[in-house]
């Protein structure tokens, strides 16, 4: 059995690690207690803190409740997996663990599983409040939306139309017009989710938005809708928070959308795959094409003014088709080539699949009629940190860790302690 002090990968014990952060603190004058008080206990002890944690009880609360008067199921979280989200924008490798000889991988978010779970023919829909991990690169400017660490509350569910392969290859027309629909009814879906949790807040944790000095209201219905394109700016990842921001004085709203960003693999491209293989280069693919969506929402304060924007759920229709969900793989660069199945349904290049060998064996399953059997869905990931931050930044709370007992802030001292 090894020992609880084993050595990591780097030969370099977090003993060691925390010895020598102690020796540093030293050098500055600082006791080890004196930090423990400073970045920690004070925090621990505070009443802002508080303030936060009933508007998050509330918040997830009424989530929850939405979410089962949908018949919504819960279901177990996936914090290993062969495979996770690989995410438009930079972080870090994502950890992998060794578990009996087998490599998994630490997951950003829980989308394949999503998609999977919803498989079942008896079951509409699930959610997930689950644990992400994301190795955010430290960044040369300030970055207090994000945690390394942090809670998601996972949403899929089934679209109200299928739709067959020959739709998808011959009639874009039709099936445009279908997408269209189940857009606008996956926006209104998360649109009722975000007005029950308002009212769920604003009964049970008014008083401690007041505390906090912000202000909350019921968000009427449609939230403003913004496509990429609608502002002087590309829908690249990298710009995001620009273009959040820019928005938002646009929205004048604490909610909007921002609809149409090209990015992850598993949001739907429609037309995108031709019956011959041809798909068309990135630049030419209009955002009325991308039937994806991004949550904004701004704080609102005392004065009636609202603070700067930030996305707090993304979410989208998700490619259903084999084909093109193994093409946007490829050309989103996640696979080096596509899968190559025998007779007998084995995978004959399993080892260039990495871990999506299972992933994409299931994908191209077909059911006794011909056609295949991956679930057609949507849905969406609501970042609870990221919500609270949103929502009370302001005279108060100025950084997401401040919303968190034990937020892990990229660009903060590390190592991170508890």
């Amino acid at each position: 059995m090894k020992s609880f002090a084993s050595l990591d990968a780097a030969g370099t014990s977090i003993g060691s690690i925390l010895e020598r952060f102690q020796a540093s603190l030293a050098d500055k004058g600082l006791s080890f207690n004196e930090f423990l008080s400073d970045a920690y206990v004070q925090k621990w002890k505070g009443e802002q803190l508080a303030h936060a944690l009933k508007v998050r009880t509330a918040l997830v609360l009424g989530l929850q409740e939405f979410l089962v008067s949908r018949g919504i199921l819960n279901i177990d979280r996936v914090s290993l997996s062969p495979v996770t989200d690989p995410l438009c924008h930079d972080v870090e490798h994502v950890p992998v663990i060794l578990y009996q000889d087998t490599p998994y991988r630490t997951t950003h978010s829980m989308i394949y599983s999503k998609m999977l779970a919803c498989l079942n023919p008896y079951i509409e829909g699930i959610y997930i409040d689950s644990s992400n991990i994301r190795l955010e690169l430290p960044s040369s400017t300030s970055r207090h939306k994000y945690l390394i660490d942090f809670s998601q509350m996972d949403i899929e569910f089934k679209r109200a139309k299928r739709l067959s392969e020959d739709d998808y290859f011959n009639r874009p027309k039709e099936t445009t017009q279908v997408l269209a629909k189940e857009l606008d009814r996956a926006l209104d879906f998360f649109e009722d989710l975000i007005i029950y949790g308002v009212k769920k807040i604003l009964v049970l944790a008014a008083e401690s938005l007041g505390a906090l000095g912000v202000k909350l209201t019921v968000p009427s219905k449609p939230f403003p809708r913004f496509y990429s394109d609608e502002i002087d700016m590309q829908g690249d990842c990298s710009l995001e928070g620009s273009l959040e921001e820019r928005l938002g004085h646009k929205a004048k709203t604490q909610f909007f959308w921002v609809l149409g960003l090209l990015r992850e693999n598993y949001d739907l491209v429609y037309p995108y795959l031709s019956r011959d293989g041809r798909r068309p280069e990135k630049k030419d693919i209009s955002p009325r094409q991308v039937f994806n969506y991004d949550l904004c929402a701004a704080p609102l304060y005392r004065d009636e003014s609202l603070g700067a924007a930030y996305e707090i759920l993304s979410g989208g229709l998700r490619e259903w088709i084999y084909e093109s969900i193994v093409s946007r793989l490829l050309d989103n660069a996640v696979l080096r080539e596509s899968p190559r199945f025998d007779r007998n349904g084995n995978i004959e290049n399993m080892a260039a699949l990495d871990g999506y060998g299972p992933f994409l064996s299931i994908a191209h399953m077909r059911d006794a009629q011909g056609q295949g059997i991956f679930p057609q869905v949507c849905g969406g990931g609501l970042g609870i940190e990221r919500t609270l931050f949103a929502l009370l930044r302001g005279p108060f709370i100025k950084d997401i860790d401040e919303v968190t007992c034990f937020g892990k802030n990229p660009d903060k001292t590390l190592p991170f302690l508890f």
